[in-house]
């Protein structure tokens, strides 16, 4: 049994290479998402993205692109709804969450096979495109120079929202940004284990690392490891045992995560 055999096949190489940037682009995107403890965020808008599947499909046109355009709007919605503090964020989020995915519902009535649906709606990590693979990486870049140009706002609106108010840093605005780069991550990791597990690649790498890290570069650098690795070790898992690809890459997230609660747990006994 080789580690480098299954990679002799294009369609592995092609899916280890989209587990690269979409574990990256989630593990650095979903770090500020367990610091602002908005983990329910992410699973909401993995359901949201449905509608815009729906509609690209009896269209025909691209799949990923309505995922995007749906998710897009939703982290909008959000933003908008609990933007004067009248509804608490997991309100709103409770809200759009179930408008958009009772929408998708009902237009996914229309349709009258549900094979391609199903794709995204459970993970087709194995069948990605040399045009998805294309797509996303531009969307990778795209979120990670964002992330990038606004890494210290965002650190100190994490921790220290009124500091970061009284100096002047407009945390609304920054709350947008950071709602349409999860979205944007989303739609990546819908494709990679669909629809139903994608929240896992957003939360369980960042708060893994942040049990075994204080510094939030390190936090950072450790979910992405811990992302890529999963991925790639779910991967090997799915070959040899033929099991469901999109299951394994985010049972070995909580692997990890179970080795690092022990691991915490012994040194706090000690």
């Amino acid at each position: 049994m080789s580690v480098l055999e299954p990679f002799q096949y294009a369609f592995m190489r092609s899916a280890a290479l989209a587990g690269l940037v979409v574990g990256v682009t989630c593990a650095l995107v979903g770090t500020y998402v367990v610091l602002r403890r908005m983990a329910f965020i992410s699973d909401a808008l993995a359901h949201t993205v449905l509608p815009g599947l729906v509609i690209a499909y009896l269209n025909r046109w691209s799949m990923t692109l309505g995922a995007l355009v749906a998710g897009v709007i939703t982290a909008l919605g959000i933003g908008w709804l609990s933007r004067r503090r009248e509804l608490r964020e997991d309100t709103a989020i409770g809200i759009m969450f179930t408008a958009m995915f009772a929408l998708g519902i009902l237009l996914m009535s229309g349709v009258r096979t549900y094979r391609d649906l199903a794709h995204m709606l459970f993970g087709n990590i194995l069948g990605v495109t040399q045009a998805q693979l294309l797509l996303f990486s531009a969307v990778a870049v795209g979120v990670i120079v964002a992330l990038m140009a606004l890494h210290k706002e965002l650190e100190l609106t994490s921790f220290d929202p009124l500091h970061a108010q009284v100096i002047g840093i407009n945390a609304d605005r920054l709350r947008y940004v950071l709602l349409v780069l999860v979205a944007l991550a989303v739609v990546g990791a819908v494709q990679l284990v669909g629809v139903v597990l994608t929240s896992a690649l957003l939360i369980v790498p960042p708060a893994t690392a942040a049990l075994l890290a204080k510094r939030l570069p390190l936090v950072m650098l450790l979910a992405v490891l811990i992302a890529v690795s999963s991925t790639w070790v779910g991967l090997l898992l799915s070959y040899y045992y033929d099991v469901a690809s999109g299951a394994a890459i985010v049972l070995v997230c909580i692997v990890c995560f179970g080795v690092a609660w022990g691991w915490r747990q012994i040194r706090r006994a000690v």
